[in-house]
């Protein structure tokens, strides 16, 4: 395989780097819509699990299409589509995109459920689980698991299906032709062996593969609204360029650019919170997309060691797909790796532009 003096540069700057950070790790960068950078170092896999990506993913998109459906507005009260919960009167559905809403970043569900119920059985539980907390007061966004779990109540009331029948709507319409999947019933099609191995459980008892890693995804069935989608680099490399079209309005078959404008733009005031509408903002200084992408970028991270980042500005995308946590969950060397990834990329870009 040829590489550019991008992709080469890229792999001798990962090589030394990723020893004690993760077993592998693979990068796609696009820029105006066009593959830059294709590389893999280390021990990589066909399929990754993308924890949290679910939000933006899955989530964000879902909840897009229920806004241009009309089903909320940035004035909708959460009591509105959920009556059952009796503690939430003053929270409306954005403040759950935008982490303000004042829930816990996480609580062990898992730890309550019978395993030996149906997986509705259990998220009957867990909505019971759920109406009985009580939101904290405060005005800064604490990013937050139990919001974006709430949110898939949220949709299921909108649409009067469960997570899989509306997960297959998304897919059908913005992601047909990936590998992107859930794993309900914590099972998959496709050979163990070409998924990441992710971390030896203390709770499951094994080396997880192929099962998804948050613990209360998991107890639910593989699926939920904060994690729970696995998927290649291929896959990943195609929401970002789903992402951009979307942001630049070329996206004929998915949402208005209006809407996607809308939930990309900032929707907190600087020092409480940096979040659009689902989406990561960039956090001066301790950006995960590192010291160059605009304060208008839009993207999110995956406690398994993933994300997805866009600048418009630069019309620069990058995706990122490692297993970072085989290593322990106390590893916090990926945290650093991460912006340092992105930084050699534009720092690249830059060199080439100059001839150099």
């Amino acid at each position: 395989m040829k590489y550019s003096v991008l992709e080469k540069n890229l792999m001798v700057q990962l090589e030394p780097k990723i020893r004690d950070v993760t077993p592998g790790v693979m990068v796609r960068a696009y820029q105006n819509g066009r593959l830059i950078c294709n590389v893999s170092v280390g021990d990589t896999y066909a399929y990754y699990d993308y924890a949290s990506l679910t939000k933006v993913i899955y989530t964000v998109q879902a909840m897009m299409l229920a806004f241009e459906d009309k089903k909320w507005n940035l004035d909708t009260r959460l009591t509105e589509v959920l009556p059952w919960m009796k503690n939430a009167s003053r929270i409306r559905l954005f403040q759950l995109l935008t982490h303000s809403a004042g829930y816990d970043w996480w609580l062990p569900f898992y730890q309550k459920l019978d395993m030996n119920t149906t997986w509705q059985q259990r998220r009957e539980y867990l909505r019971q689980e759920i109406s009985q907390l009580a939101p904290l007061e405060t005005d800064k966004s604490v990013y937050s698991d139990v919001g974006f779990i709430i949110l898939g109540f949220v949709l299921e009331a909108f649409y009067q299906k469960d997570l899989v029948a509306i997960w297959n709507d998304i897919k059908d319409r913005f992601y047909n032709g990936t590998t992107l999947e859930f794993h309900p019933r914590n099972q998959t099609t496709h050979k163990t062996s070409l998924f990441a191995p992710t971390e030896e459980c203390p709770w499951r008892r094994r080396l997880l593969i192929g099962e998804v890693h948050d613990e209360n995804c998991w107890a639910m069935g593989g699926v939920s609204t904060h994690a729970g989608l696995f998927g290649s680099i291929d896959d990943l490399g195609w929401y970002v360029l789903h992402l951009r079209s979307q942001m630049l309005g070329i996206a004929r078959y998915s949402i208005k650019q209006k809407t996607a404008l809308l939930f990309a733009q900032r929707a907190r005031p600087e020092g409480l919170g940096d979040w659009a509408l689902g989406y990561m903002l960039p956090t001066p200084g301790t950006a995960s997309c590192g010291g160059y992408f605009s304060l208008n970028s839009i993207g999110h991270t995956g406690f398994t060691g993933t994300s997805v980042w866009y600048d418009p500005k630069s019309d620069l995308a990058v995706a990122i797909l490692s297993n970072r946590l085989v290593y322990g969950r106390d590893n916090k060397s990926f945290s650093q790796l991460r912006p340092q990834i992105h930084d050699w990329i534009v720092e690249g870009l830059r060199k080439s532009s100059f001839g150099g």
